[in-house]
């Protein structure tokens, strides 16, 4: 990617922190980019703990100080995108369209090409002004971008499959794996439900509104012993569940692709999922209810781990994503 080297490329996003439990991902992300472009400035909401290439800077707008307000997170916003314009000729905003919203005119203006990472079922019109200013719209799935624009591109989700692997010496044991946040939608309750139809142990991992309420519909089914709640887990936590379990549960009602799914099955972990969204992976697909989960779980067998790791590092790795995204923006250079 010769002609891509030559390329300054401004990041905005909402935590630099290679220990952030949600958005620890994304310092590796920060990292591909360095490698394919010349230079890197950041301009984050907040700043925690990184080791990132010597060609990235990065600008925090102050919230791990202790900085408050929206006002102020905007007026520094602007300042440093202003303060910065000869230092980036290319914009990727990931997640935050609202930064879009802020700074779409200017970068317009300053000819600044903008391109807007977006994976959530929710459209408001904060999001349509951030598709009206941006040159091009990048998500994982066709179901993770509900609003219509030629502007789109489905690019995959970007899983770090050197990291999400497996691991032959670590033996798999029987129990059953679920993930995400503790929410309505992502329906942990059905997990659960099921766990009443089968002896294998169900550890769910995550944190959210509805952790009190899974509590207690394990106790009430009797389920106390049988059903362990992880909490919040870092990335390699996260990772070490994924190369112990026997088989991943996803139950969500989102409808998108959610990356719990890709790094299970990254780690060589079968999936069984009630997401008909899903159904072109190669997963286990299932209806909705206990007993159809339960029976899923029962007769999974050993599944061939290879083809599920060969998929994901084919059609969703971070080593594939981050260079595709950078050729969507080659016309800024």
């Amino acid at each position: 990617m010769a002609h891509i080297k030559r390329m300054k490329l401004l990041i905005v996003t909402q935590t630099v922190d290679s220990g952030d439990l949600i958005l620890g991902f994304f310092h590796r992300w920060i990292e591909e980019f360095a490698e394919d472009v010349e230079q890197v400035e950041v301009i984050c909401l907040k700043e925690g703990h990184h080791t990132l290439p010597a060609n990235v800077r990065i600008h925090s707008l102050g919230k791990e100080r202790g900085v408050r307000g929206r006002a102020t997170y905007a007026l520094h916003f602007l300042s440093l995108a202003w303060r910065l314009r000869h230092d980036y000729d290319t914009v990727f905003v990931h997640m935050n369209p609202e930064y879009v919203v802020l700074a779409g005119p200017l970068w317009r203006l300053l000819h600044k090409y903008i391109a807007v990472w977006y994976t959530h079922k929710s459209v408001n019109l904060k999001l349509r002004t951030a598709v009206f200013f941006a040159h091009t719209v990048l998500t994982a799935s066709a179901e993770s971008f509900r609003l219509r624009t030629g502007k789109l591109r489905v690019m995959g989700h970007g899983i770090d499959t050197d990291f999400f692997s497996p691991d032959p010496s670590v033996p798999r044991a029987a129990t059953v794996l679920s993930a995400g946040r503790l929410s309505s939608t992502k329906r942990h309750d059905l997990v659960i439900r099921a766990a009443v139809h089968f002896q294998n142990d169900v550890r769910i991992a995550g944190d959210g509104p509805e952790m009190q309420n899974l509590r207690n519909l394990a106790e009430s089914l009797s389920l106390s012993s049988n059903v362990r709640f992880l909490g919040p887990q870092t990335q390699k936590e996260l990772r070490e569940e994924y190369r112990r379990a026997g088989v991943f549960v996803h139950t969500s009602e989102t409808g998108s692709l959610d990356k719990v799914v890709l790094e299970a099955l990254a780690c060589g972990l079968p999936v069984v999922t009630t997401s008909v969204a899903l159904r072109h992976l190669p997963v286990i697909l299932v209806s909705a209810t206990p007993d159809a989960i339960a029976k899923a779980v029962v007769s999974v067998r050993g599944a061939n781990a290879q083809s599920l790791v060969t998929y994901v590092r084919e059609h969703h790795s971070l080593q594939h994503l981050i260079p595709a995204i950078l050729g969507t923006m080659r016309t800024a250079i």
